[in-house]
């Protein structure tokens, strides 16, 4: 019985190790079918996803950016061609072969060693010194690197510290191969750097002929921005980064994310930042082979260009106009504290900016000084008083052609208060604006607080009148974001003062305060009929061309409404006949300001101003502030302008003198427009 079921068990260890073999026989006999197939029948695919894996791609450098046009087609900004000197890096290369070709080529090109930091110094004696700087190190050290005590970086870190002032004593020529092998290092390790651009015919031809022997470097056209008009417009239009300035370090991961390299020349300020997605190019893309040589697999091409709402002509018309009366405007009494006045001119029908400039006198020169059109706001004055109208007949506090007594006014806690020419008598809505009545806004404002003006009263403070006041300006755009297509904008100042008082002062203009291109939304809502629409400088996109002439349409910009005034038409309607009424009823502050052939409506305002004369951070002298805006014809309005001259005059007890720079400048600017443009075409 026992041997009988040894006999079993043998039998079934051998039927097991059996079925073992054979599963291990049927094994590799798949394994030698599947290398069989690989060798003899998919070599070249294979072969294929070798070579797809050991394949670097680099880029070259940057192509030139698209042009700039005025909306007539005028080249505004350009690009002009660069012999420049490049130098890439193959996978072989080694550092002390680097320093090789940098002291071949270094007596031949005319850098400027003076950037060269301590740093780049360190760097390049360890590179070239590499035993003299490892012994700079202990063992002790170099062990901690192997027990992950250290990290290899911080072990390099010790030896570029360690390295000697008298070490580091380079004559001229090491210093300029310095800064070279910095310049070859600098960025990727296997992007085309850009060496030195613009070089002599010299450099060029030197480079050239030797490339054979300098291992990497390369000649190639690289450019550069021109400006045909000079500095016209030049500071909205923005700047570059140079070759070696590259991305922004503020932005690096921004555009890294986009697939940019870090010594990519981008758009870093105004229109050439905002419209940087159409105008960079695309550069040539190279791949590196294993043998190291580079293959172009897709050429580069300029960016595309874009054309701005701008008219040149109009524009440099009204810089030359400003600068001249800033200029006469210094020579008159009490504009000690005076110094520029700005100009915006749009069509409020779709928010085109056909011309925005402001100019500032310092120590006698003329300087640009556009950019504050969006960064510094100014007390706006009686210009606000048309939304301020509004609040009065949206609320009920007053009725189409109901009149109110103009007289000074006191209430508990505040000074007198009176129109600028006191006494006015009984006038209506269409007067008070023509005629800037302070006081029948005051007493307007009353009511919209809930009270009934009286002599001596005391105003409570009531957050809602407040808030519906400043919801209404806020609709016109003052005191909130214009939207206009630049990287950056004032909103303006805001108080947060809780004196009921403060109301009186907000509904005429001399509480908050608002940029011109602020007042440029407003009076451009206005004159449409209520529809705020976004102020932009980019009107059309095109394909770039290998001419001077433009390429196809790609994009054109379409008006945007960020929203429209909670007014009733009729309400609009009565505002804009107060504005018409101020440039053309007798004794109307406007009128003057534009010639009346044009038809014009619009509003003038002077508020009072406060500035520190001598920068100690206290605001110690009043000054007095112009400013007009306006739009023409009144029944089919085409433009809108906003003139504003800061700190025009001061109150002064020797001299009763107010400049009327702003008066003058208006007239001017609408007479430049109307050379370009047919009102009534």
């Amino acid at each position: 019985m026992r041997k009988k079921k040894q006999k079993n068990m043998d039998f079934i260890i051998k039927n097991r190790f059996n079925i073992l073999l054979s599963i291990i026989v049927l094994f590799f006999v798949i394994i030698t079918i599947k290398i069989t197939n690989v060798m003899l029948f998919e070599e070249d695919v294979y072969d294929s996803s070798l070579e797809r894996l050991t394949l670097t791609r680099v880029t070259g450098t940057s192509t030139p950016r698209g042009r700039i046009y005025d909306r007539n087609y005028h080249i505004l900004v350009d690009n002009k061609s660069l012999k420049t000197i490049t130098y890439q890096k193959s996978k072989s290369t080694t550092n002390q072969e680097m320093i090789e070709v940098a002291n071949e080529i270094a007596p031949h090109l005319g850098l400027n060693f003076s950037k060269v930091t301590d740093r780049n110094k360190r760097e390049y004696f360890c590179a070239k010194n590499k035993e003299v700087c490892n012994r700079l190190v202990s063992s002790k050290e170099k062990e901690k690197v192997k027990q992950r005590k250290m990290t290899s970086k911080e072990l390099e870190e010790l030896k570029l510290e360690r390295i000697s002032e008298k070490q580091l004593e380079f004559s001229e020529e090491e210093l300029k191969i310095a800064y070279l092998y910095y310049l070859m290092n600098k960025g990727y390790a296997y992007e085309e750097k850009v060496i030195k651009s613009d070089v002599t015919d010299k450099e060029y031809a030197y480079v050239s002929e030797h490339i054979e022997s300098l291992h990497g470097f390369n000649t190639k056209i690289d450019w550069e921005r021109v400006y045909p008009y000079g500095d016209t417009l030049k500071t909205i239009l923005g700047k570059v980064s140079t070759t070696t300035q590259g991305i922004p370090a503020e932005e690096k991961d921004y555009y890294l994310e986009k697939g940019y390299s870090l010594n990519d020349r981008v758009g870093i300020s105004y229109l050439e930042k905002e419209y940087e997605e159409y105008l960079h190019g695309e550069k040539p893309v190279y791949e590196i082979v294993n043998t190291y040589e580079t293959k172009l697999v897709q050429e580069g091409s300029r960016g595309k260009d874009i054309v701005l709402t701008i008219d040149i002509n109009l524009q440099r018309a009204i810089e030359d106009v400003i600068s001249w009366y800033v200029v006469q405007t210094k020579n008159e009494p009490n504009t000690e504290y005076f110094d520029h006045s700005t100009v915006v001119v749009q069509n409020p029908t779709n928010g085109e900016i056909l011309a925005m400039a402001s100019k500032k006198i310092v120590n006698g020169t003329i300087v640009d000084n556009t950019t504050s059109i969006l960064t510094s706001p100014i007390m706006p004055g009686s210009v606000v008083k048309g939304a301020s109208m509004l609040v009065g007949y949206n609320t009920g506090a007053i009725h189409i052609g109901e009149s109110l007594y103009d007289e000074c006014i006191k209430v508990a806690g505040v000074a007198e208060k009176c129109s600028s020419v006191s006494g006015l008598g009984l006038i209506n809505d269409i007067t008070a604006l023509a005629k800037s009545s302070n006081v029948y806004q005051f007493k307007t404002a009353i009511r919209v607080n809930g009270q009934e003006y009286f002599y001596g009263m005391r105003m409570n403070f009531n957050q809602q009148a407040f808030d519906v006041y400043r919801n209404m300006y806020h609709s016109f755009g003052l005191g909130v974001p214009t939207g206009i297509d630049l990287p950056v904008e004032s909103k303006g100042y805001t108080s947060t003062d809780r004196a009921a008082g403060n109301l009186l002062d907000f509904v005429m203009g001399q509480y908050e305060t608002y940029t011109p291109l602020q007042l440029s939304q407003y009076i451009s809502t206005i004159a449409n009929g209520g529809s705020r629409i976004r102020p932009h400088l980019l009107k059309e996109v095109h394909s770039s061309s290998d001419t001077q002439e433009i390429g196809p349409l790609e994009l054109a910009v379409e008006p945007e409404v960020l929203n429209t005034i909670d007014t009733a038409p009729e309400y609009m309607a009565r505002v804009k006949e107060g504005f018409y009424a101020v440039m053309h009823s007798w004794g109307g502050y406007g009128v003057g300001y534009m010639d009346d052939w044009m038809q014009a409506a619009g509003k003038t305002g002077t508020s009072q101003s406060f500035i520190d004369t001598n920068n100690d951070g206290v605001i110690d002298t009043e000054t007095i502030t112009s400013t007009f805006i306006g739009y023409a014809p009144y029944y089919a309005p085409k433009v809108s302008f906003v003139v504003t001259s800061p700190d025009s005059s001061h109150p002064n007890s020797n001299i009763d003198y107010r400049s009327l720079v702003t008066y003058y400048l208006s007239q001017e600017v609408a007479r430049k427009y109307t050379e370009l443009y047919d009102l009534y075409a």
